[in-house]
């Protein structure tokens, strides 16, 4: 009988191995599910051999548990099918799995953009008239956590539609993290009130202001770097950024997207006025009234 390895995301690791097994004519439901420090060769040897019905079978949930040589091959033996959760295998575990069974991997969105694209895979599959800016929303309020917006998903199903983002939030009743970038970047284009709204949320949600002057600072030293680049002459594309600021991608680019609407004379103003803010803060000054003041000032 197969020894069936499930990888990746942990939540749609769970969710594929209950649909593979009912395709194979098991429930996943009424199978023995052994985890922790339960996964001994003594607790699983009586569910690895097939029952008065014939084929049976066991989850094998590892998570925490460090199985060796000897327990993998007694999984691997087994003549009934047994289902491992095994979300991030070592190499040695994996190449067990494949030599002896199959595996079958769950990888997860990682960017919001992606998250945004699950969502809306998974709303039309539940046949959920959910728009795309609802499912961005729940992107970027949940991030990682796939569970989380199955949940909501789930209780939006039991209300009328259509979903706009407006009639998500109000259920969901979360506002999205803030983002420091999207804070310079409203600041720079003359809009305090969003740039604020930003800040607002970064420190609502726990953010160290000391540290998000830290990162402000980070970033217009990218800024400035950027704007003294572009006076260079030439065109200046975020990989030609990158590589001379000697940072990924994603940073480079976000400083560029700043950097084009700036000037000298303009990033030594603003220059001038994180410093004022900084010393401030060191001063003894309200943190966060000293950053609110700075992000409003750099938006004018």
């Amino acid at each position: 009988m197969p020894l069936i390895a499930f990888t990746g995301n942990r939540f749609l690791a769970d969710e594929t191995l209950r649909d593979t097994l009912r395709a194979r004519g098991l429930d996943a439901r009424s199978l023995p599910r052994v985890a922790g420090e339960d996964v001994t060769a003594d607790a699983l040897g009586p569910h690895l051999s097939p029952g008065l019905f014939g084929d049976g079978g066991v989850i094998v949930d590892l998570e925490g548990v460090k199985p060796d040589k000897a327990l993998l091959e007694l999984l691997a033996g087994a003549s009934v099918t047994v289902a491992v959760l095994d979300e991030s295998p070592p190499a040695t575990r994996l190449k067990v799995y494949e030599g002896r069974g199959e595996v079958v991997p769950s990888p997860a969105p990682a960017k919001t953009g992606d998250v945004a694209g699950w969502v809306t895979t998974r709303a039309k599959k539940a046949k959920l008239p959910l728009d795309r800016d609802a499912s961005l929303y729940l992107a970027e309020v949940f991030g990682s956590d796939l569970a989380g917006i199955a949940g909501e998903l789930n209780k939006l199903a039991l209300l009328d539609g259509p979903f706009t983002r407006e009639a998500v939030q109000r259920v969901v009743g979360r506002e999205p993290p803030g983002d420091s970038f999207a804070m310079l970047g409203a600041a720079t284009t003359g809009r305090p009130g969003e740039a604020v709204t930003q800040l607002r949320r970064l420190l609502a949600s726990g953010e160290d202001p000391f540290k998000l002057m830290g990162a402000v600072v980070w970033q217009y030293s990218l800024v400035a770097r950027c704007v003294a680049l572009q006076q260079e002459g030439g065109r200046v594309t975020e990989q030609v950024a990158a590589q001379r600021l000697g940072v990924k991608p994603y940073p480079a680019k976000k400083a560029l997207e700043v950097a084009r609407r700036l000037n000298e004379a303009k990033i030594r103003t603003h220059l001038g006025r994180i410093l004022d803010a900084d010393l401030a803060m060191k001063r003894g000054l309200d943190a966060g009234v000293a950053l609110e003041r700075l992000i409003v000032q750099l938006s004018v």
